[in-house]
């Protein structure tokens, strides 16, 4: 009787958990801006976002046919996992449903340096499955947390090729301007950069190449009811077809 009555609550659950999806996608959906609220910078062609759970329910068909100028999203990062054990609470219905609304899809792991970079990479490959035309995987690192900077180096490197062995593609790293350049730099040369930097108009402060920069975390996105990042590549259609994994 008690595996019954489990069993019964936890269908119920699930029902009930569906209607309310369904409910705050409405809802969601709703959602309208006069524009994405904040300055484009200019030169760019290919823009996209990056979420976690922070930014709730997201109706991804408004995500995708909002439209500003020339200006429209046409890739999205979201989180997947962080540290050892955790996985973002949104992550699988977002990855499913961007894809179905057509956007083009990346995965980030927010990295901790005070743990192993293997195991990490392992908790990051049990919960993301890659698909052709999907992003590189990438590695957020921002924080030292205490660490020396020798050590959260190595577990970087640690993290970024486990993942390479098992994607079979260079991942990317994802961090701030100045953390790169004082706690990277040249020996993660070789990787994919994806940069934030919110104090230029036309390009971020960092002394290498890059792919992506994310320039503001103040925009406004039709079917998403929280601010969200916004993102530029760094080359036409051609290059980022050339990112994508195939």
């Amino acid at each position: 009787m008690i595996l019954l009555s489990s069993g019964f609550l936890l269908i119920l659950y699930f029902a009930l958990l569906e209607k309310w999806e369904e409910r705050q996608t409405a809802t969601i959906a709703s959602v309208h801006y006069d524009a994405f609220g904040i300055t484009m910078p200019p030169g760019y062609s290919i823009h996209g976002i990056d979420v976690s759970s922070y930014q709730g329910v997201i109706h991804w068909p408004s995500v995708k046919n909002k439209v500003s100028g020339e200006v429209k999203m046409g890739f999205v990062f979201m989180k997947a996992t962080e540290g050892l054990n955790d996985t973002d609470k949104r992550f699988h219905t977002n990855w499913q449903k961007a894809k179905e609304a057509g956007m083009i899809r990346g995965a980030y792991h927010f990295f901790l340096a005070t743990k192993s970079g293997k195991q990490q990479a392992l908790q990051f490959i049990k919960q993301v499955v890659l698909r052709k035309g999907d992003l590189p995987p990438v590695v957020d690192i921002e924080k030292l947390y205490g660490v020396k900077p020798v050590l959260m180096r190595q577990r970087v490197k640690e993290f970024l090729e486990t993942i390479e062995a098992y994607y079979r593609v260079k991942p990317i790293i994802y961090t701030y301007a100045d953390f790169y350049d004082r706690y990277l730099g040249e020996p993660f040369k070789e990787y994919p950069l994806w940069v934030a930097h919110y104090f230029q108009p036309d390009k971020p402060r960092v002394q290498r190449d890059w792919h992506f920069w994310q320039h503001s975390e103040d925009a406004t996105i039709d079917g998403i009811r929280h601010k969200v990042d916004c993102n530029v590549f760094n080359g036409d259609s051609v290059r980022f077809k050339q990112l994508l994994i195939n």
